[in-house]
Order: structure tokens, then sequence, then C-alpha cells
């Protein structure tokens, strides 16, 4: 390995066993590619497609048994005429994200952008004629913000994809072909995102689960991420497999929990690893609109869990589903406001940063960079504080919201900090400088 490639690794806040892929040697461009995705914290998830119009879930094909030939007629009545790149994206920059997720390809087959090798694309088989993802894709190139790529492995419509999975048995596929022309199927529509649409950041995969119930099945992935790094070296790879790391993929996913719990039950055979982190959640309950679903997060909740995410060295990528005329709903725009003006005043102690040195506690967790660290109090009932921190000597502790210097005591036990009140607001920060 060369000097130059430790070097940057090092920089990256990477350690060497994060290149022991079983052969898989990231670029320079890779690794810087992985730094700033671990600076950029906070990002945007977009479920959107022609399922969004029957307002009941992107899953709606499936849980309901729809026959593929029937689904497929909503293609022709899709016209999201609210549909406005510069408005979606202006608002999630406003709310202080640094990149979006959006979805190219669901598990119902549906491209949402203009493909060559499946008419079933919103170009050439709704009345819109136009290529979202073009147009998302232009606008956050304009505005400065990054572009993932969520992409499904599996299709409910396909015959090609076989043998089925757990999910889409009720479509209707009678006849069954073969999957190595529905491996190809994928790395030509991936060539086509990756080299008709500029810089993509990463590629965020799902549907591997689909398949646990074919133990010996191959998916073929070495040769897809291979293809994927051929053609764009510093597009980063992530799958939401919820199992180990694959040789290949560049950061780590984590659904609807924070790195190392499975509250949600989709994490119990996957450990941390040593790639960055990420974990997705949802705004409201699901992930694709759904009309009966106004069950949506308090903004303290959403800034909560953005701030235990970066507490844990991880991003947050917070999903939106949009509504079936392009617009997004009212209350996720209200939330995405009151996110931003959150992190105009604390978005030195998110982004940048990386999970402190004390590990997340009940009352909060930590976040570091150099030698400032921001102690995120969430839940406290007093106004004293104690931190085994033992190694380093603080200079100064002070409140990060005006500057007011913080009481505090530290001996070889740790420090003590006496706050002037018990803590009220979101998330009472206090700097520590060494």
């Amino acid at each position: 390995m060369k000097k130059g490639i430790i070097s940057l690794l090092l920089a990256a806040g990477l350690t060497l066993p994060a290149l022991a892929q079983e052969g898989y040697q990231p670029t320079p461009e890779n690794l810087k590619a992985r730094q700033e995705f671990q600076d950029n914290k906070f990002g945007i998830f977009l479920h959107y497609g022609i399922y969004s119009m029957m307002a009941d879930g992107e899953w709606v094909m499936n849980n309901r048994n729809l026959n593929w030939e029937e689904y497929a007629k909503l293609a022709g009545g899709f016209y999201p005429a609210n549909f406005n790149a510069a408005e979606w994206v202006a608002a999630f920059k406003a709310a202080g994200a640094k990149y979006i997720c959006f979805t190219t390809r669901h598990h119902d087959g549906f491209s949402m952008f203009n493909s060559h090798y499946s008419d079933f694309n919103i170009v050439q088989a709704t009345p819109f004629k136009r290529d979202i993802v073009k147009e998302l894709v232009d606008e956050c190139h304009k505005q400065g913000i990054n572009v993932h790529f969520y992409y499904s492995l599996l299709d409910w419509r396909r015959e090609d994809y076989y043998p089925l999975g757990s999910s889409g048995h009720g479509t209707g596929r009678e006849e069954h072909g073969d999957f190595k022309t529905y491996h190809q199927f994928m790395k030509d529509q991936l060539s086509e995102l990756l080299t008709n649409y500029g810089k993509i950041d990463a590629i965020w995969f799902d549907g591997e689960w689909d398949q646990n119930v074919n133990a010996d099945f191959d998916w073929g992935l070495a040769d897809i991420y291979s293809h994927i790094h051929s053609l764009q070296p510093a597009c980063m790879i992530g799958n939401n497999h919820h199992k180990a790391l694959h040789p290949g993929e560049d950061f780590q996913l984590f659904e609807r929990d924070l790195p190392g719990q499975n509250t949600a039950g989709y994490s119990a055979g996957q450990t941390v690893g040593e790639l960055p982190l990420e974990t997705c959640e949802t705004m409201n309950g699901m992930w694709g609109y759904k009309i009966t679903d106004q069950n949506y997060k308090t903004t303290e909740r959403l800034i909560h869990y953005l701030v235990k995410a970066a507490g844990m060295n991880a991003n947050l990528l917070m999903n939106i589903g949009p509504q079936p005329d392009g617009s997004l709903p009212a209350i996720s725009v209200e939330r995405l406001k009151e996110m931003g003006d959150w992190m105009k005043i604390y978005g030195e102690t998110i982004y940048g940063t990386r999970g402190g040195q004390i590990s997340p506690r009940d009352w909060g967790v930590t976040t570091q960079k150099g030698n400032t660290l921001f102690v995120h109090i969430l839940n406290l009932k007093d106004k004293g504080l104690f931190l085994p921190i033992t190694d380093k000597k603080i200079k100064q502790a002070t409140l990060f919201k005006n500057g007011e210097k913080v009481r505090f005591q530290q001996d070889k036990e740790g420090v003590l900090l006496r706050l002037a009140e018990v803590p009220t607001d979101i998330d009472y920060v206090v700097r520590l400088d060494f």
C-alpha cells in the first residue's frame, strides 16, 4: 500500500481494516468521499413513484397483491404537476441537509428516470414525460447538495427476477426467466444512472433480504460493485441488507435504528463495522406517501434522533414521502424549516464532528471536533453532570448557545459540570475545550 494512500486514509479518520475487504481497494477519491459523507451528517430520503398515487405506501403492490399488468396502468395517470425540483432542494438545503437519496427504481420496477432498458419509466410510460431524476440532480448540483441514488435489487414485475424471494408472490408473474438477464439489466440501468446524470455520490441498494429464503442465491454483487466503481470511483456503495458488510461497500446502513440497536427488528444480524455509518428513519410512519399516516414525529424528536446519530458517529437519512401531485406534505415542510432553524444555531456541533469520547448515556451524547467536545444534554433533571474524562485537561467550559461560562471541577476521576439551571432546551449543549 502506497504511503500517500495511507496518509489520506488516516486523514479521513479511517483505520486500515476499513480497506481490508477481501481485496477491495478504494481509490483516494473514494476515501475522500467517505470523509465528506461523514462530515455532512444529515440527508433527506425521498420515496416517490407511481405507488404514491395509491396513497398507501411504497409496498402497496405487494401488500394488496396487485397484478403487475393492472398496476402498470397507474403510469398512464401519473402527472405530478406540482413537482418543482428547485423548491424541493431549497427546502432540504434550508433544513440543513447536505445530501438527498432518491428512489430511482423501487420494488415495483418503475423507473423514475428515462431508461433505454425499460419503457416502464416516467418519460415513456406517463403523460408527464419529464425525467424527474435529471431535474432533481441538476438542481442539487446547482444548489450544492450531494446526490445518492436508491436502487432496488428486487422486482415484483419482471419474470427474470427469479427465483422469487420472500415478497411479490401475488403480482401475477406466471412465467419465469433467467436471473442472468436481470443481473445484466441492473448493470445497464446503473450504467445509465452513473453516466447520464453527472457526479453521483452514492448508490443505496435495497432488497437483498428478499432472497434470504433461498440460501444458495448469488446476487453477483461483486460484479455490480466493481462496475459502479469503474464508472465513478468516488461513488460510494451502501446496501440495506441488514447483515455484515460485503467487500466493495463503502458505508454501512441501519434501518429505523441507531447503530448497535435493534428496536425495529432489522439489525439482529448486524454489528457495527469500521466504515462510515448511516441510519435511515421516517418523518412519520411510512416511507412512501400514505394519506392516513399523519403521525409525524415532533421536531424535538427528529432533532434528538439527528443528535443521537451524530453522537454514535453516524449520519441521519430522514425520509419524506412526496404527495401524488409532486408536492411535499405541508407538515414535512414545516418540520424541515424548524430543523433548519435549529441547525443554523447548532450546526457547528453536528457537521464535521465524530462521535465523542464519552459513549452515549441516558442523558445524551457527545460529539467531537479536534480539541473540542460538545456535550449534548437531551434528558437531565439535575444541575450537575459527571463526565468520565480522565485523559485530558479541560481549559474551559461554556454554554454553546450564548458563550456563558459553565463552572466545573476536574480531578483524577473525571469532570463535574455545575450548570446554572436544569436543562430544558431541546438540546442543551456545553462546549468543552481541551
